[in-house]
């Protein structure tokens, strides 16, 4: 199975937005480990096994009181950093048992996402430069489950030579269908792409291009971040940039987290809701069509047929070989 490859344990997946992390704990899965997630007394997000030490009850069951995760069963309290601070049948000062101690795993804030690593990191979060500078604003879009593997939509968000048929609907344009020569680059510090320019329809999507002609076109880049986060900058003639962070997280072999983040130097005139809704539809036909598609993407480059076209994806999936060894 690929979800247990050691080697995915050491990156970091979003699991929720920075926003559901209230006064309740939340359950999430990744790569097949149930966690529960909650704020601490200081505000600081903890993650940690979704396993109470003492007779293995779920923790997402129960509350927050205080900033510490109370267990549904039998009352045992977890503070800062999963420290259990209380067994209330032991009476209140006793002395914790040093295993009642919660084993936390590596949690981050970034981009209004929450991010887990489970192992020791390889490397951090990838960057996003638009995220610190004022002229942008940053959009984001929940947490949603996709019932496909991580590897079919990496696949899928690197690709564009499905933009006729999968996105009909909302971008595509049926008689584009021939893709130019593809030449990958390193985009920067954390991406490895290819830049090119594309014709979209854009009856739709006036208020995300801020343009109302018919049919534009879009300068873009795309490029993946390993294992499984892929980034494309759309830049319009208006000098107006629309940044799209794709994260994919597995939660198993077949079974996804996605959400999406944007970020606009736009005047900040259109609500975000109504931003992304031309986001959100284009994610919509790829999740439909994913959720078509059974299994993992095999690795072995000899298991399907590759062309031209689809040179992003098949240097993506050589370099995620390579790192699962």
């Amino acid at each position: 199975m690929l979800i247990e490859n050691e080697a995915l344990l050491h990156h970091w997946y979003v699991v929720t937005e920075s926003a559901d992390v209230s006064d309740e704990p939340v359950a999430v899965k990744v790569l097949g480990r149930d966690l529960v997630i909650w704020r601490s007394a200081d505000g600081a997000v903890v993650a940690a096994p979704d396993r109470c030490p003492h007779r293995e009850a779920p923790l997402s069951e129960g509350t927050v009181h205080d900033g510490c995760l109370v267990c549904p069963y039998h009352g045992w309290r977890f503070g800062d950093a999963g420290t259990c601070v209380e067994v209330p049948s032991s009476g209140i000062g006793k002395k914790v048992p040093p295993a009642a101690h919660l084993p936390t795993v590596n949690v981050q804030e970034r981009f209004g996402l929450v991010w887990v690593c489970l192992g020791e990191p390889a490397a951090d979060i990838p960057a996003m430069d638009a995220e610190d500078d004022e002229k942008y604003r940053r959009i984001n879009s929940g947490v949603q489950v996709w019932n496909t593997s991580c590897t079919r939509m990496t696949d899928n968000f690197l690709d564009i030579s499905h933009f006729p048929y999968v996105h009909i609907g909302t971008f595509g344009i049926a008689q584009n269908q021939d893709v130019p020569k593809i030449e990958m680059e390193q985009l920067d510090d954390d991406f490895f792409g290819y830049q090119y320019e594309v014709d979209v329809r854009n009856e739709d999507g006036a208020a995300s291009s801020g343009l109302d002609d018919a049919v534009i076109t879009r300068r873009m880049t795309t490029g993946f971040n390993l294992p499984f986060t892929v980034r494309s900058t759309i830049h319009y003639e208006t000098g107006l940039d629309h940044l799209i962070l794709l994260c994919s997280t597995p939660i198993d072999d077949v079974t996804s987290y996605f959400t999406f983040v944007i970020w606009r130097n736009d005047d900040f005139s259109v609500p975000g809701e109504d931003v992304i809704v031309f986001d959100r539809a284009i994610g919509a036909e790829d999740k439909v069509m994913l959720e078509k598609v059974k299994g993992v993407l095999p690795l072995d480059q000899r298991a399907t047929v590759s062309v031209q076209s689809d040179k992003p994806s098949v240097e993506w999936r050589r370099r995620l070989a390579e790192l699962l060894g």
